[in-house]
């Protein structure tokens, strides 16, 4: 499929050609700017991506519940985030995102560090080109260190046009 471009994936693009140990850094640097609580939360951006974004998060001290564990709102964030920026990655300029609903769902202790796959369809992309408003739910896995997903969450973001008609 051929992608059309938008601010973050042109962003994406540039880092793109950086040489591959650098890129998880300045994503993770220059997304921290555009929202400035991931930076504070440590998120590293793993793999960007239209159709498919990888963020993770280390287990450490500023992130841990009481059990020494991640934070049970870490987590969240962590779905939250991929989610988030895989749209971020599609919906065109013009259009403003919004997360509609978030449903999380907490199945066993996790183990570790964590991570967020999302990732979207070639039709949920299309839908936020091809219309001026909607909603997409999008499929994020979160798994900790042993591979298993302690979380199962749901993560609906919406978009509408920026300019609101007259």
């Amino acid at each position: 499929m051929d992608y059309q471009k938008n601010s973050m994936s042109r962003i994406a693009d540039k880092v793109g050609k950086l040489p591959v140990g650098m890129r998880s850094r300045v994503l993770s640097l220059l997304f921290g700017r555009l929202v400035p609580f991931l930076s504070t939360s440590g998120i590293r951006f793993e793999q960007v991506g239209h159709s498919s974004l990888t963020v993770s998060i280390r287990n450490q001290r500023k992130v841990q519940n009481h059990i020494k564990g991640v934070h049970a709102a870490a987590m969240a964030l962590l779905a939250e985030t991929a989610s988030g920026f895989v749209v971020g990655m599609n919906v065109p300029d013009d259009k403003l995102m919004l997360l509609k609903s978030m449903k999380v769902n907490y199945i066993k202790r996790a183990q570790g560090n964590m991570r967020a796959v999302a990732t979207l369809s070639d039709a949920q992309i299309h839908a936020m080109y091809d219309t001026d408003k909607g909603d997409v739910l999008v499929d994020v896995s979160v798994t900790d260190e042993s591979g298993e997903s302690p979380v199962i969450c749901e993560m609906v973001w919406a978009w509408v046009p920026k300019k609101r008609p007259q």
